[in-house]
């Protein structure tokens, strides 16, 4: 079947997967002695800690551990995810090329830093624009379509019809979100060990790479389609798979597993959650910019005051140049921790979303199969029908006859008794082709089972991984929105003291 073929090309399924599990990686940071560093050692989005090394060149670089290689990863427990070790990843230095020339583009340095085995360097360095980005995100996801592939930011924005996507404020937007989208591919479990992905941070001959990339790709899905059946390249089995697409869009699993529904209401309330913040959040930046310009009015006021009363004009002046710079400090939370914040809510949605496709991906390798089983079902019913006939006729016997029940059947049986047709021949014909499709459809029932369960149970590890990625960004964007409340409250409040101080002495 054209899914089961697709679905083999994802890693769980690759032999090399022994290689990665007979040597346990050692972090960086673990005692001497060959001590390998287990899930007690470190913790999903830890730092490495003070006792790991330094890595030159790499300042500031956020270091996702993302190693519990020990915890809950037991041969046994199939839908805990496994690390194999650490990827650190780096977007910096934003540089513009081709510069005055309509061919111009940015591109971004990349710096990284692994323990993993199949990595040539455990320090790389390379430069990739948004295109290349673009490649390895489309590429992974139709490598791994099971696995949970991070969203890339929309290209299709405003600032591409006006030009200012070579803004400094455009440049530094993108450059988080490639961040994001890197860091959450280089911990995923299986995605860190892609051969593509290791290709994208290693080589230096990266177009011809992705020609390579595509050509193979693309002559394994010819020998997919070679292999599916007749007519498995041809046009028409792209249409009748879009057909089923839309039929089965409409269409709902009738055995649905509590498990994945309950991934899916978790889902749906922790975007509803989401949403709502946005929402309060948006509200919340709107009257800090408007009490902020309150704020400078206010100053203005002041300030035009102290030009009438002589007597206090410094005073006064101080009180102005306080407001002034408390309406900065609003603005300045407005424009850096509340932006901040809702842009990592903005990216956290579309982690989700991406997360309920590939839940819709689930159900619809559950769909494939339940309707495999109640087309198999009709086969093997309309076979022993034909073979519970007595007579050739079959009429009279509530079984039809050889052409099927109904109106319709009775007809076709008619017809060929007028031709002369052997309606016992026919009968035997009939049966060793439904024979022969029986063998098929169970062997396709079977292969759709066994696709199913493997889908199902790496989704349910894409749920561990993207829980464990929600808590740990969640916590991360909160903790900055709430600094960035503390040291504006605490910047403020120096600010009026130090105005409040100085009061006493114009009273003397």
């Amino acid at each position: 079947m054209d899914g089961d073929d697709a679905f083999t090309s994802v890693t769980w399924d690759r032999s090399d997967d022994a290689a990665f599990n007979q040597a346990g990686s050692s972090l960086p940071g673990s005692s001497g002695g060959g001590k390998s560093t287990t899930s007690e050692d470190v913790s999903f989005g830890s730092s490495l800690g003070p006792a790991g090394p330094a890595t030159p060149g790499i300042d500031g670089i956020t270091r996702h551990a993302l190693a519990p290689l020990a915890r809950g990863a037991s041969e046994g427990d199939g839908e805990r995810p496994k690390w194999q070790g650490f990827l650190l990843v780096q977007v910096c230095e934003p540089r513009r090329e081709n510069e005055g020339t309509k061919e111009a583009f940015i591109s971004y340095g990349i710096r990284a830093e692994t323990n993993l085995s199949h990595f040539t360097r455990t320090r790389l360095t390379t430069r990739r624009r948004f295109q290349d980005f673009v490649f390895l995100r489309d590429n992974l996801k139709r490598d791994f379509p099971a696995c949970l592939v991070p969203p890339l930011p929309d290209k299709h924005r405003l600032e591409y019809l006006t030009g200012d996507r070579f803004s400094v404020e455009f440049i530094e937007r993108r450059q988080a979100d490639l961040q994001l989208f890197l860091e959450r591919t280089c911990r995923h479990p299986t995605l860190q060990r892609a051969q593509l992905l290791r290709t994208f941070l290693e080589s230096t001959e990266w177009h011809v790479d992705m020609h390579t990339h595509v050509s193979s790709t693309h002559g394994r899905q010819s020998n997919e389609n070679h292999y599916s059946g007749p007519g498995g390249g041809q046009p028409g089995g792209l249409l009748d798979g879009l057909t089923d697409t839309l039929l089965n869009a409409f269409t709902k699993v009738r055995k649905p597993d509590e498990k994945y529904e309950a991934m899916k209401d978790k889902l749906e309330r922790l975007e509803e959650g989401l949403a709502s913040t946005e929402r309060v959040v948006t509200r919340a930046r709107a009257r800090h910019g408007d009490l902020a310009t309150d704020y400078e009015d206010l100053a203005g006021a002041i300030e035009g005051l102290g030009y009438l009363e002589s007597g206090i004009t410094d005073p006064l002046n101080r009180f102005a140049a306080a407001n002034m710079e408390w309406s900065r400090m609003q603005k300045q939370l407005a424009s850096r921790s509340t932006d901040d914040l809702l842009s990592s809510v903005h990216a956290l949605l579309a982690y989700a979303s991406s997360h309920r496709n590939l839940l819709r991906l689930r159900d619809q390798k559950q769909l494939d199969f339940e309707e495999l089983t109640d087309y198999l079902s009709g086969v093997v019913t309309e076979r022993d029908r034909l073979a519970s006939l007595s007579s050739p006729h079959g009429a009279g016997h509530g079984h039809g006859g050889v052409r099927g029940p109904g109106i319709g059947g009775y007809l076709r049986d008619r017809f060929d008794s007028v031709r002369g047709v052997d309606e016992e021949r026919t009968r035997v014909q009939r049966m060793q082709r439904l024979d022969g499709r029986i063998n098929e459809l169970q062997e396709a029932v079977t292969t759709s089972h066994d696709v199913s369960v493997a889908f199902s149970q790496q989704v349910a590890r894409e749920h561990t991984v993207f829980t464990m990625a929600k808590e740990y960004e969640m916590k991360e964007l909160l903790g900055d929105f709430v600094d960035g409340q503390i040291d504006m409250w605490k910047r403020g409040e120096k600010l009026w003291d130090e105005l409040l101080d100085k009061w006493p002495e114009v009273d003397a």
